[in-house]
């Protein structure tokens, strides 16, 4: 159904666009700045990259954020962190951000809000399970990042994808910010081709400038990224008894602080002050590696500690046995298999054309929650883990 277009909302929305000139800065992603594939009539009170929040947060995938892991799996605690609470706090963070820097708080929140839902069950380490069985099948290797815009792009609305901007697009394609960074420049002269040729891994290796999002919007958000986990992962470890707060290092906490409140506050006054006036974002030296120090800590004593890892060898298990079965069944046809009933039968024809099986097995279980993956395993035979109150428990 095409709703009439009312000439006092399209009015209402200029305005707003043309008010953007004054109050923003004149590094910030104007809304009459976006791009998309396929052109879309004006209609509606809107902005452009209102549409695209508004779009992400009624996908299917957006949903799907309510039962993903964060960091800690197979834990039954509901005061854990997952995934969708990190994206709302990534959101919040940021657009703080950038209404003291003047960017567009609208861009930012469709970027912030669509950044991890390319994420597999069981957080990283089901990416790195799932990229080993990608390659095993003749796959590039699976990067959760690439996934968030692939889905969004190519998968939702039964392969139709919901047309965002190429500046959403971009934003949430080079979100992924695992290497420490002092200072972010955005890399400006992107566009689709360019974007599709890194969602298609069909270029060679990309200098590092060119691994930057397009926007200042977007280089704040990938920033954020790391404030939004750094402190919640700690006091989700001292939650679980992992870690107690005089663990931490106090060339850190000398800095930054020892609670998560205080971690952010710190980070997001420092970004604030520093501000984007000569085209960059950037943490000052002291509070840099203040912060660098901090994420190789979490890395040594809570990402890597095997005791949150139990129940990692039947996750394993579980994922090869479901991405093989999966296989097996498209090459049969088994039309009452889940990947038909569940995710095939509702797709446009193109999206069945241009992919491989492997690469459709790969985006039925990238698309699912923790709970649908182990119920999907269980019923596959597969040994599933049970959740423990505390990783310390036996």
């Amino acid at each position: 159904m095409k709703f009439k277009t009312d000439p006092n909302l399209i009015e209402m929305r200029e305005l707003l666009d043309g008010r953007e000139d004054k109050i923003l800065s004149s590094l910030a992603t104007r809304s009459c700045e976006a791009v998309r594939r396929n052109q879309e009539e004006k209609a509606g009170h809107r902005q452009a990259f209102s549409v695209d929040t508004d779009r992400i947060l009624n996908s299917r995938s957006y949903t799907r954020y309510i039962d993903k892991t964060q960091v800690f799996y197979m834990i039954a605690n509901d005061h854990i962190t997952h995934r969708v609470l990190h994206v709302q706090l990534v959101s919040k963070i940021a657009r703080t951000i950038g209404r003291f820097m003047g960017l567009n708080e609208d861009l930012i929140e469709a970027i912030a809000l669509g950044h991890d839902i390319g994420h597999p069950p069981f957080g990283h380490d089901g990416e790195k399970l799932l990229s080993e069985l990608c390659v095993e099948h003749g796959l590039a290797p699976f990067h959760h990042n690439i996934q968030s815009a692939v889905y969004l792009d190519r998968i939702e609305r039964d392969g139709r994808g919901w047309n965002l901007s190429l500046q959403t697009l971009d934003g949430i394609l080079f979100h992924d910010g695992e290497i420490h960074s002092d200072e972010l420049r955005p890399f400006r002269t992107r566009d689709f081709v360019m974007l599709d040729g890194v969602i298609e891994q069909v270029v060679g290796k990309v200098p590092v400038e060119q691994t930057m999002p397009m926007t200042l919007e977007g280089c704040l958000v990938r920033l954020c990224d790391t404030i939004g986990y750094i402190g919640r992962d700690i006091e989700d470890a001292i939650e679980l008894d992992l870690i107690c707060r005089d663990d931490l290092p106090s060339a850190c906490t000398e800095v930054l602080g020892n609670t998560n409140g205080t971690i952010v506050y710190r980070l997001v006054a420092d970004l604030i002050k520093n501000g984007c006036k000569d085209d960059r974002i950037f943490f000052s030296p002291v509070v840099s590696a203040a912060l660098k120090n901090l994420k190789k800590f979490n890395y040594e004593q809570i990402y890597l500690d095997p005791v949150i890892k139990r129940g990692f060898g039947d996750i394993k298990n579980c994922y090869r046995t479901l991405f093989e079965i999966y296989l097996d069944d498209l090459h049969h046809e088994r039309q009452k298999s889940v990947i038909f009933t569940e995710f095939l039968e509702r797709m446009e024809k193109h999206y069945l054309a241009q992919n491989s099986a492997a690469a459709m097995v790969r985006d039925f279980i990238a698309g699912m929650t923790d709970n649908y993956f182990m119920a999907q395993a269980g019923k596959a035979g597969c040994r599933i883990p049970s959740k423990l109150a505390r990783p310390l428990v036996d």
